[in-house]
């Protein structure tokens, strides 16, 4: 998947090498050289991005977090299923311009790490990691039409929302049916924590009465945005780019629909071409396999050996695990221990 790789990589090198900065926030204050100096070791930033990373060095780290939490929860959301989303690469293909199928499982990735960043940026300016911007303190004061008041520290979602189109979509710069394809799927990650953004309250009176109450917008769980765009991705529409008149903007339009031909929802996650089906390695297409997968024998959905092998089989393999159990401590002063016993099986794709 080696547009992936060209997407997500450069982050990870970045968070390596701000890791090795332990005077992070001196370089930060030290002011535009200091910054442009740490920017241009980054392998695969556009220019855009660079001069973005010069101007707040600070949110970086940030960046490279959330996408490694998008990718984490892309693995945990696919562990039983053929693409597991585990991504394997060498330095001289990560940041080629080798074009991944646009499959919905790219549709997924691409949502998934831009809600992971937007998630990231917004949870460290929260925490005042980052020196633009900190609690959103709009309706700070203000009394609900319930009677609470707004008060706290406020998740500053519109900061986070278009640091992360600012520099994501800094990425898309071939202006093709794949890069309005990603443009559209990384809006959709964003949504996806914006719309789930929830109220948090906290009771102020004497002996836990509520006398007055004080509420703020609070992040959702990073794994329920992953969750929601899983459901997502199952219901994730096909589309073509449509040019229309010879002076409008191409788009993009959905297939398949018997009415005339509309425009996807901004939720929605898109995919141009079909996926493949995983079984057998094809890097061209993203595909890393099976052989070799643990499968579950005895279940008929993802992760079972059926499907999962693809028809080839499995192989058994037996073991015998051993461990101490029904420990007592006797008086003075040792432990008596049992050898407890069991026979496992493990089942792997051919």
């Amino acid at each position: 998947m080696m547009r992936l790789y060209h997407y997500v990589l450069p982050y990870a090198a970045l968070l390596a090498i701000i890791s090795s900065h332990t005077h992070m926030r001196t370089v930060s204050s030290a002011g535009v050289l200091g910054a442009h100096l740490l920017c241009s070791r980054v392998p695969g930033l556009t220019p855009r991005q660079s001069r973005i990373c010069t101007r707040a060095p600070d949110a970086m780290v940030a960046i490279s977090e959330g996408a490694r939490a998008g990718l984490r929860e892309c693995q945990r959301q696919f562990q039983h299923h053929r693409w597991n989303c585990s991504l394997a690469s060498t330095s001289s293909s990560a940041f080629g311009h080798v074009v991944l199928v646009g499959s919905r499982e790219a549709a997924y990735t691409y949502a998934v790490t831009s809600a992971g960043v937007t998630h990231s940026v917004t949870t460290a300016c929260s925490r005042g990691n980052i020196s633009t911007c900190g609690c959103d303190d709009r309706r700070r004061g203000r009394y609900s039409s319930s009677g609470w008041k707004w008060g706290g520290c406020s998740a500053d979602i519109r900061f986070g929302v278009r640091f992360a189109r600012k520099f994501l979509d800094a990425r898309e710069v071939e202006g093709d049916g794949r890069a309005l394809m990603n443009l559209h799927n990384n809006r959709a990650g964003r949504r996806a924590v914006r719309s789930g953004m929830r109220t948090e309250c906290k009771c102020h009176g004497v002996s836990g009465s509520c006398t007055v109450k004080t509420c703020w917008k609070t992040l959702p769980p990073f794994t329920f945005i992953g969750k929601h765009l899983f459901h997502k991705y199952r219901k994730a529409k096909s589309v073509s780019v449509h040019k229309g008149r010879r002076r409008s903007t191409p788009h993009l339009r959905l297939e398949r629909v018997r009415r005339r031909a509309r425009r996807p929802r901004k939720s929605h996650l898109v995919y141009l071409e079909r996926s493949p089906n995983y079984c057998q390695m094809n890097p061209a297409v993203g595909s890393l396999g099976t052989v070799g997968r643990k499968c579950n024998r005895t279940s008929s959905g993802p992760g079972g050996c059926d499907l999962l092998c693809c028809g080839r089989g499995y192989n058994t393999h037996q073991y015998t695990r051993t461990w101490h159990c029904n420990c007592k401590f006797h008086w003075c002063c040792y432990v008596q221990c049992h050898t407890c016993m069991e026979d496992t099986e493990e089942h792997t794709c051919k």
